[in-house]
């Protein structure tokens, strides 16, 4: 063709292509394959698009000729056959009316594919053809998860085509979503570029909710939010009466009236185990607007699944922010790093949200500023949790999740309710050129991105969009049309220049002192971690000095930007990571083929490849030895192993453990209707001291009293008064975090415990991530120089403090974790003395003293009769400690000695009830369902 003629064929074209009712015609659409999902830049590039014939969707309105069957093109002459527009992109395929449809009638997200089909051919693939005894007929199957659907096209060619471009979409890198990543992650392993992942997290309740409500209340598009247990009257600022507008459920209905779509996922209890009342929460989360949809699940009779449970704790923005970790949106979890034991007169916990499982549990939670519990009589439980905000492709992956879980969810529990709609999972452009952008131009975009307010996405399909006389055939950038990355932008943002961003502190004051991790063979190793980082050569090493980690420590701006957060230590900064997002589910919870436990796999890889600490917290410590016929998981084993390799190497390694003292379930130890509190402590005693599959019994074997060298095991607890001059009371804090940080370096946050149900993938739904820090300041570790990571130090050293009870200028004293003025003098002693002082004052349980029930039920006895009232853990301290000096009786107020306590630490029990079997017995329901334990 010559120049004249390439010249006036891109005139004409420029011309057709210019006439938006052409362009916008169906017959052009068809011609082009293109709709609108084509050039949305969040769901990826433009794949595959045409016409298929589908059988299993329910009959579409056919308002014109367009969806009829034409004979002479797919030979069907079937009416349960239709035809619908088949969108393939990077990690979904959805079947749309037309090219102009509103929303997917179908949609198959990829994920990971069974490593075999059973005839030993390797891995199924996502797409096959069908061999049609028909030859007019030409057909393929898309099979992923748990589902399987038939496709016709016009041609044998064309069957192959899709074919290939769907196995190859499901294979494509970077994501690759239909084989397995590192540990058997649905998800790869993120930051490994520049290419925005970051990660920030929060120590209890305040930090986290504050957090949460900025990010609600920035929201521009949609809101998805996944809980075990959600409370609609949940305050997320506290003093609530100065936050009324804070409550969930108002900050949702005023979101919702601006047109955010919002999406909640409830697990669905067996009323006659739990009392969360999800069907109230939701009627009440409907009441609020018809754009807050809300899905319960699973389904118990129609699926059998009545033992587990959905365990995940999600809120997911705009698919810009997500947080995930310990907390629940519910009563009882908002707490600070004081843990108050009492609030009387409400100020900080109204009504049922002043709670205490130990003591009571709420028979209903609709009445929510009723008290269930007596103020004056009886403390709150504190709470101790950790969460986590997530950028960047870790929050896309956390995203994609929650619409496996949602549309599965509504399959099943809502497949013809047009009001529930199918989601499509966003896809994040790790590889600049998906989007014809060079490298600069994408950080260029990002940084743009990072000084944004808030996303001005409206839905894919609106027709109020500003871009919406847009040809369809014409692609737009992430950075708009004009390619500038300033001015509006369809699904994604809208520049403010100056502003920070609106949901983390403030940068830190130095940079990073060495350049980002190299992460060889990432991706393709599922098992590999590498926590080595080359040292400085000139770092100090002299033990116990203030080295310019503490210089960085204490110059964190420690200011909130989104909130009124003003504790100390209590939101970390927000700083560029290497994140993987790892969960546990199975075929009836995500409707997944494949069994998925990456938590289990990251634990143990984890603390197999520590080199110098384990630091745990977690609500749960349920584990097994090699060779246990019980116990599933393999956590214990893990550390045995790694103690047992330290040992015999002649070096240093600790690990340090922090669980709740007592299960946070209803009645005494002692109690007839407590068989669910002993079953636990039965578990727990099993894994950590007790019998032949205890941790504590094999190390002792081999390692005689050096065992303590190596492991230890500790709980939180708390005092105060109930109110201004009333009875001073104690409480354990129960920790319900979710976490475990290595070598100053990793860091695992998420909802799972330590225990089967969590980690074994098919039974409870999980999700957590690990954060592999690239940033890294100096240290020590074992009086040596270290480089530690800044995410993973600081939440360390954090925690340690509240733990501890150390000011902001003796954070200098922990910072070697594992050397023994750290461990032994500062960690031990702490813990010994403040446990000593708890039970001078209150000879509270669980006690080392006590080891039958008969001596719970005397000691019980014994200080109600005293008191005239004590709480179910014997809380409450006499008004006068007496003690002998010189042969006189010497009275001391309660309080006085109770100042000598530091922070919360103390010692776990392990000679709690060791003389008593905590089994459950025939006559027990708990005995029928031992595996709920566990």
């Amino acid at each position: 063709m010559s120049d004249d003629a390439k010249v006036a064929m891109q005139q004409y074209l420029n011309h057709f292509l210019g006439n938006m009712d052409i362009v916008n015609s169906r017959e052009v659409c068809k011609f082009l394959e293109v709709s609108k999902l084509s050039f949305l830049p969040e769901y990826g590039p433009k794949l595959k698009e045409e016409y298929v014939m589908v059988k299993h969707l329910p009959q579409i309105v056919k308002n014109d000729d367009s969806r009829k069957c034409a004979c002479c093109c797919f030979s069907c002459c079937n009416d349960n056959w239709q035809k619908v527009w088949a969108v393939l992109k990077p990690g979904f395929l959805a079947l749309l009316a037309d090219p102009f449809a509103t929303k997917p009638l179908d949609i198959i997200v990829f994920d990971v594919l069974p490593t075999s089909d059973g005839s030993g051919e390797g891995r199924v693939s996502l797409a096959a053809e069908i061999k049609e005894r028909n030859p007019l007929r030409h057909s393929f199957k898309v099979t992923c998860g748990n589902r399987s659907i038939d496709l016709r096209s016009k041609s044998g060619a064309r069957v192959k085509d899709w074919v290939a471009a769907i196995n190859d979409a499901g294979l494509r890198p970077p994501e690759g979503w239909c084989h397995p990543h590192r540990f058997g992650s649905f998800a790869p392993p993120r930051g490994l570029s520049d290419d925005g992942s970051q990660a920030q997290w929060f120590i209890d309740g305040r930090a986290a909710f504050d957090a949460i409500a900025s990010s609600i209340e920035d929201a521009k598009s949609e809101i998805f939010i996944c809980g075990w247990w959600l409370c609609p009257e949940l305050y997320l600022r506290r003093p609530f009466r100065d936050h009324a507008s804070s409550r969930l459920d108002s900050l949702l209905e005023i979101k919702a009236k601006q047109g955010i779509q919002i999406y909640i996922l409830l697990y669905k209890e067996v009323a006659l185990a739990l009392k969360i009342n999800s069907v109230y929460s939701k009627r009440k989360l409907l009441s609020i607007h018809e754009n807050v949809r809300v899905l319960r699940s699973p389904d118990h009779f129609s699926t059998g699944v009545y033992l587990w449970s959905h365990h995940e704790k999600l809120v997911i923005v705009d698919h810009q922010v997500c947080f995930i970790g310990g907390l629940d949106l519910c009563f009882g979890r908002y707490d600070t790093c004081e843990h108050r034991v009492g609030d009387c007169p409400p100020q900080e916990w109204p009504g049922k949200d002043y709670y205490n499982p130990r003591e009571s549990e709420p028979n209903s939670w609709e009445d929510m500023m009723k008290d269930e519990l007596d103020r004056g009589k009886y403390p709150r439980m504190p709470w101790h949790d950790v969460h986590c905000a997530l950028w960047g492709p870790p929050c896309r992956d956390v995203a994609r999740h929650f619409v496996q879980r949602w549309n599965f969810a509504k399959r099943n529990k809502a497949p013809y309710e047009e009001a529930i709609p199918l989601l499509m999972p966003q896809q994040h452009m790790v590889i600049p050129h998906y989007r014809g952008q060079n490298k600069e131009k994408e950080v260029e975009r990002r940084d743009i991105e990072d000084n944004v307010k808030g996303i001005k996405r409206q839905d894919s399909f609106s027709s109020g969009s500003s871009l919406q006389d847009i040809p369809l055939l014409l692609p737009q950038e992430a950075d708009g049309p004009d390619g500038s990355g300033v001015g509006p932008k369809r699904n994604g943002l809208e520049s403010t220049p100056g502003r920070s961003h609106p949901h983390a502190f403030r940068k830190s004051k130095i940079e990073s002192v060495v350049p980002d991790m190299p992460m060889t063979s990432f991706v393709d190793d599922h098992d590999s971690l590498n926590l080595h980082v080359k040292m400085s050569p000139d770092l100090a090493a002299e033990p116990g000095t203030k080295t310019s980690d503490l210089e960085w420590w204490e110059s964190q701006e420690r200011v909130d930007q989104i909130g009124s957060v003003d504790e100390s230590g209590q939101v970390g900064s927000r700083v560029s990571c290497h994140c993987q997002v790892i969960r546990s589910v199975s075929q009836w919870s995500a409707g997944t083929s494949q069994i998925e436990e990456s938590i289990h796999c990251a634990y143990c890889s984890l603390i197999e490849k520590a080199e110098n600490f384990v630091y745990i917290e977690n609500q749960f410590f349920i584990s097994g030895l090699s060779g246990d016929d019980i116990i599933q998981n393999r956590v214990l084993e893990a550390l045995y192993q790694r103690i047992m390799r330290a040992f015999n190497d002649k070096k240093c390694f600790r690990v340090i453990i922090v669980i709740p003292l007592l299960p946070g379930f209803q009645g005494g130890v002692d109690d007839g209707g407590a068989a669910s509190v002993r079953a636990i402590m039965h578990w727990q005693y099993r894994t950590i001291c007790r019998g032949q599959n205890s941790v504590l019994h094999n190390l002792y074997d081999l390692l005689g009293p050096k065992t303590q060298d190596y492991i230890s095991f500790y709980g939180l607890r708390a005092y105060g008064q109930l109110f201004n001059g009333g009875p001073v009371v104690t409480s354990q804090v129960y920790v319900h975090s979710k976490i475990m940080i290595v070598d100053d370096r990793a860091t695992l946050i998420g909802s799972a415990n330590i225990n089967d149900r969590s980690l074994l993938g098919s039974r409870d739904s999980e999700i957590g991530v690990l954060i592999e820090d690239k940033e890294f300041v100096d240290s020590l570790m074992g009086g040596k120089p270290w480089k530690a990571g800044k995410f993973a130090l600081s939440l360390r050293l954090s925690l340690w403090s509240e733990h501890l009870g150390l000011h902001a200028k003796e954070i200098h004293k922990v910072i070697d974790p594992v050397i023994e003025s750290t461990y032994k003098d500062r960690w031990m002693s702490t813990a010994k003395t403040n446990t000593m002082i708890y039970q001078d004052v209150f000879s509270c349980v669980p006690s080392d003293l006590i080891h039958t029930r008969a001596a719970l039920r005397q000691s019980t006895a014994f200080w109600k009769d005293r008191l005239g009232h004590t709480t179910i853990d014997l809380g409450i301290a006499p008004q006068k400690l007496e003690s002998y000096q010189n042969g006189d009786i010497k009275n001391t107020d309660p309080l006085e000695r109770l100042k000598s306590v530091r922070g919360h630490l103390v010692s776990f029990p392990l000679d709690f009830m060791c003389k008593e079997d905590l089994r459950p017995v025939f006559n027990e329901s708990e005995y029928y369902a031992s595996q709920v334990f566990y």
